[in-house]
Order: structure tokens, then sequence, then C-alpha cells
């Protein structure tokens, strides 16, 4: 069976990396971004195997899996249901594949609209750095029907070390944010660590080498030593903004479901407090800046 062409809406930092990804593959790519420069760019970058799509509906009409990966709840529905939206173009025996950071009841919503047009739906958020987007090193995180995920499957392993199929629609989403709620304290816990070795005397290259290879020594340590290093001169991977984004989704969903997250809410107060002091487009790598200026000129 012929691979699907793969639309990808949404070409920011880790839709790139997909649309990269796929290209390298040999896959057949449609791009589409609210900025059209940006999309524009990027198949200019990769080549003939990628087009652009002027809007969603047309990206849709022409693949058989539509991927998208945009900033917000409110980004995820207007894509969908706009009147150039991707349910304006699905055609029947597609699959839309829901990959962004959302609530659960918001893919949900998109279900019988989507199931009207003939179409399969997914939500599929990710973890990850782009470096492993672009290497096919994901894991996703896959909510909805077996028969949706084997349409979308040899697209979706193309681009994860491991697909998990966790349940209904919805979980993956579910899923996204209790991954989310450990990678935010994680970061905060790197932060302060680092900061708290540094102010001691502690080379902090050195004191970073140690955290990596303790027992605390997730991936995540290991691909975010630039980041925590070396800020200046380190792109943003994950801004501030997205990390406050998520975690105010985490303490939605807690809300909802009775589940207490306490280390959530402080780590919302640090990300808040690290926009104020550095800017919301910085990664969220930067609580460890703030907390190196909020740190007392003088130790004993």
């Amino acid at each position: 069976m012929a691979e699907p062409t793969v639309a990808i809406l949404g070409t920011g930092r880790m839709g790139s990396a997909m649309a990269e990804r796929l290209a390298g593959e040999g896959v057949a790519v449609i791009v589409y971004n609210r900025t059209g420069e940006r999309a524009a760019e990027l198949a200019a970058r990769l080549g003939g195997s990628v087009v652009v799509a002027p809007t969603p509906a047309e990206a849709a009409s022409r693949a058989g899996v539509v991927i998208s990966m945009v900033a917000d709840d409110e980004a995820v529905s207007g894509l969908y249901r706009a009147p150039d939206g991707i349910i304006a173009g699905l055609r029947p025996g597609a699959v839309a594949v829901e990959m962004s950071t959302v609530l659960p009841d918001t893919i949900r919503s998109l279900a019988p609209d989507v199931r009207a047009c003939g179409a399969g739906l997914l939500d599929a958020p990710v973890s990850g750095s782009v470096s492993l987007a672009r290497s096919g090193g994901l894991t996703i995180m896959v909510g909805g029907e077996t028969a949706d995920l084997d349409g979308a499957r040899p697209v979706l392993e193309r681009l994860a070390r491991r697909v998990f199929h966790l349940g209904p629609l919805g979980s993956g989403a579910v899923m996204k944010l209790a991954v989310n709620t450990l990678i935010f304290g994680l970061n905060g816990a790197v932060a302060e660590g680092l900061v708290l070795a540094e102010r001691n005397g502690i080379d902090p290259a050195l004191a970073y080498d140690v955290l990596a290879e303790s027992a605390a020594g997730a991936p995540y340590v290991g691909y975010k030593r630039d980041a925590f290093l070396d800020p200046d001169r380190t792109p943003a991977a994950f801004s501030l903004a997205l990390a406050a984004k998520d975690l105010r989704l985490i303490h939605q969903l807690a809300a909802t479901s009775g589940a207490a997250v306490p280390q959530a809410g402080v780590n919302l107060e640090v990300i808040q407090a690290a926009e104020r002091f550095v800017g919301d487009d910085a990664d969220f790598s930067a609580v460890a800046t703030h907390l190196r200026a909020n740190s007392r000129g003088d130790h004993r």
C-alpha cells in the first residue's frame, strides 16, 4: 500500500522538524502555517517533496494523514472549524492527528464533525526535543480508535521511537499533560540544583555533568545542557509562555478530575516570575537565569 501524503499544519519548531523528518524519509509533505512566509521558507529549504497549501482545507483535501501542531486550544478549534479549516477539506478515509498540547475535551469536541466527513481523529501529542523529531526519536502518546491509529501508524512510526496507544480519544492529551507535569518539576529542580552548586563555588559545567550522570539524569537533563549553561547563545526550544499555558491546562485538568498537583502550582508561580524577569519568549530553562539573578550577592 502506498504511503499517504502527509499535511502538517503549524510550522513552528516542532512542526517544521517533523516535516523535515518526513521529507527526508521520502514522504510527500504539504505544509500550512497561519503566517504563510514561514511555511514557504520551510518548503524552499526542504525542496521538491514539500509544497505549501494556502489554507488548512486545501492541505487536508490533499492528504491521507493530517497532522496539526499549534499553540493552544483556541488555535486548534479555529484550525478545524474555520470556513477554510481542516473539517472543510477532510476527505473520507483520512486521519486527522492532533498533536497540539490541549485539554482532552477540546479534542473530543471535534470528533462529531470529523466523523461526519468520514475521517478518523486521533490525539497524539509528543514528548521529546526538536532534534529528536528530526531523527525520528519522539515518544508519541495516542488516544483514539485502533483503526484510526492503524491508518496513521506508518507516518507516526517515522517520527517516533515509541508509539503508545493509551485508550479512547482524549487519552493522549491527558498523558501529555501528565508528562509535562513531570518535565516542569524536573526543569525547576535542575535550575535550583545548578544554581545552588554555582553559588557554592562549583564550576557550572562540571556541576551540570554531575546532575546529568546522577540518578536524576533523565534524557531531558542531557539535551537541555546548552540551554542551562549558555542561554544567551542557545535558541529557545520551548518558551516560558507555552510552559505557563501548559501549566494552566494541567491545573484545569486536575480541577475537573479531582487530582492534587501542589508542585505544579509552585512551578507555575516560578515560570510566571521568570516570564516577568526575562520575557515570555525565552526558553523555559531560563528559570535558572531568573534564580541566578535573584540569588543573594553574598553567601557565607
